[in-house]
């Protein structure tokens, strides 16, 4: 790693703004993190409940029906899905927590979207008997309730956020919050690829065991890389894990996914939000912009700094789909290979469903499936009732 990542920059994006008593804080999780992430003790349990309790490792499928019905490439799943509370989330959760427990945390807190790194933190911490506060906006709460009732079942105190759009952001905000004041017994559980230093750099380590496996995996079905690997993109986390491993291959194509109405890589401009550099969404005053997407986990108007850094340098693409092309690729996979993606993956599969016909047949693309539908079933059902009344 180059000085200046582990300085936690990625070209002009990253780094830490933050008050000086949360940057002592940032500073020791580091050194932390640095300390045990080689440690092999440490590599070692962590292997141990990648395997034997999230349920690692998970498939590469091969949708042959998709394929198929698209025509063009083959395309493969990888099936975040099938991990141990329903998405890519829980890699992170345990990473971290094994580090917390080192670090002689007792008090876990987090933030949480769509819920699935609400769910993971609050599953581990009853596995770990560790306290557990998870922050999420009072909008979220209730577009997600099965998933707070889910996390309360598993002892989670839930604090619905009603400040701002309630949503996300003001989530991150509040939890931020709690940390200033609770910095010297509470460990902040991140959950996505964004932050101050260290925690982007940390979240691409724990979640890069996704595309650890799909390399090898695609190079034992197809004896090749694939030609392209697609992700949503919302704070960046499933996407960092699925592009870690072929950032250094540059006839792999890395594609993110974003809603077309919150969408920070294709329209933000670089400024600090929650601590670090990233492109953020503005509004015409120079703050935050409200967003919206069907798929709550993706409702972020920044977005991870490598994330941006791979924006500005080219290395990776970025693309929009709307939320009509997503719940109809929600419903496409469900009915062609009977798998129920979550809002989120199916933002990926939307935009996998144009790309595969542009293709020829002996190419392969591979959609990291991040999580779930579980969670999302009743939201979608209203929806779709709501537009057969209209």
């Amino acid at each position: 790693m180059s000085e200046q990542q582990q300085q936690g920059y990625f070209g002009e994006f990253g780094g830490s703004f933050i008050p000086p008593e949360l940057q002592e804080v940032m500073d020791y999780l580091s050194e932390q993190f640095n300390k045990y992430k080689d440690d092999p003790e440490f590599k070692n349990e962590l292997n141990y409940y990648l395997k034997e309790y999230v349920g690692r490792e998970n498939p590469l499928t091969f949708a042959e029906q998709l394929t198929k019905e698209w025509g063009g490439a083959k395309v493969y799943l990888k099936r975040e899905d099938l991990n141990h509370t329903g998405a890519h989330k829980i890699n992170n959760v345990v990473g971290q927590i094994l580090l917390a427990k080192r670090m002689g945390a007792k008090r876990i807190i987090a933030e949480t979207g769509a819920g699935q790194h609400g769910v993971a933190t609050a599953t581990a911490c009853a596995m770990f008997n560790m306290d557990c506060v998870i922050y999420m906006g009072a909008e979220d709460t209730r577009r997600q309730a099965l998933n707070v009732f889910r996390m309360e079942l598993l002892g989670a105190k839930v604090v619905a956020v009603t400040k701002g759009q309630a949503r996300l952001k003001d989530a991150v905000d509040e939890a931020l919050n709690d940390l200033v004041q609770n910095y010297k017994n509470t460990f902040y559980l991140l959950g996505s690829a964004v932050g101050p230093h260290p925690f982007p750099t940390m979240v691409k380590h724990f979640q890069s065991i996704i595309s650890e496996e799909s390399k090898r995996q695609i190079l034992e079905k197809e004896g090749k890389l694939p030609d392209a690997v697609l992700a949503c993109v919302g704070g960046g986390s499933n996407a960092i894990g699925a592009f870690a491993h072929y950032l250094d291959e540059p006839s792999v194509r890395l594609i993110g996914v974003e809603p077309d109405q919150a969408a920070t890589l294709t329209y933000g401009v670089p400024s600090v939000i929650h601590g670090f550099k990233c492109l953020v969404l503005l509004d015409e005053e120079g703050n935050p912009k409200p967003t919206y997407s069907i798929a709550a986990g993706l409702d972020y108007p920044g977005i991870g700094p490598e994330h941006s850094h791979l924006k500005v340098n080219g290395r990776a693409e970025y693309v929009t789909v709307s939320n009509e092309e997503v719940l109809a690729a929600f419903q496409e996979l469900s009915r062609t290979e009977g798998i129920i993606p979550a809002l989120e993956s199916a933002h990926a599969v939307a935009h996998a469903k144009k790309l595969a016909p542009t293709m020829s047949k002996d190419q392969v693309i591979i959609i990291n499936l991040s999580g779930r539908g579980d969670k999302d079933v009743e939201q979608v059902f209203e929806m779709l009732k709501n537009d057969q009344k209209a």
